[in-house]
């Protein structure tokens, strides 16, 4: 059993897609982060940068990983799905987890704060981390041209990557003339698990005041 202590955000989603993926049994602890629990003396003893997601498995003498990417890799390693098992294959779809994780997550979720969320509206700064997402989107685009996968086949480079890519209207950034991203996009967002890992722990509404304060807070 796992228990995966997450809240409604795209790192979050990135845990409980795979989760699904995997058919892994699990338990959802919800963190709310309005009420700063990722803060807590509890969560820092799973998590000591008090962030989510982060899991427990209980079938492994209760070892706690963070940092969603790392999870991930651990997760795919333990059922033996969505990581290839050879060397050069693991390294394909390691290099565009690192992607999304050193990029792709860090440049939106800069342009969701300052686009979105601070008082004041900076337009260089804005422009800045707006315009690096799109070129991380066109990075995306040229990667899936005559591919329907990020590495050919479907894995967790996917799933970190589309969990943020889904919500580019949120941070500002368009995705018109991006074809073959659009068209992976909805690909992913058809899968079954897909659809059920993003309303874990709750479906959230981008226009709802609690969602964006959350979406906020995971931020700082």
């Amino acid at each position: 059993m796992i228990d995966c202590y997450t809240a409604s955000t795209p790192n979050g989603w990135k845990v409980t897609v795979l989760l699904e993926e995997l058919g892994l049994p699990y338990r959802v602890i919800p963190v709310e982060l309005t009420r700063h629990e990722q803060k807590s003396a509890g969560f820092l003893r799973i998590n000591p940068n008090g962030r989510i997601p982060a899991i427990v498995d209980r079938e492994n003498h209760d070892f706690a990983v963070f940092e969603s990417g790392a999870i991930l890799l651990y997760l795919a390693r333990k059922a033996g799905k969505l990581l290839p098992a050879d060397l050069r294959g693991e390294s394909r779809v390691t290099q565009w987890l690192m992607f999304q994780m050193g990029g792709l997550g860090p440049m939106m979720g800069q342009a969701n704060v300052f686009y979105r969320y601070s008082a004041e509206k900076i337009p260089a700064v804005i422009q800045r981390y707006q315009n690096e997402s799109r070129r991380l989107f066109e990075v995306l685009n040229t990667q899936l041209q005559g591919r329907d996968y990020l590495c050919d086949e479907y894995s967790i480079a996917d799933i970190a990557n589309w969990c943020w890519a889904r919500i580019h209207h949120w941070s500002g950034v368009s995705v018109a003339g991006l074809d073959d991203l659009q068209a992976w996009l909805a690909r992913l967002e058809a899968r079954p698990a897909c659809q059920r890992g993003v309303v874990i722990p709750r479906p959230i509404v981008l226009d709802d005041a609690v969602a964006l304060q959350a979406q906020a807070l995971v931020q700082r």
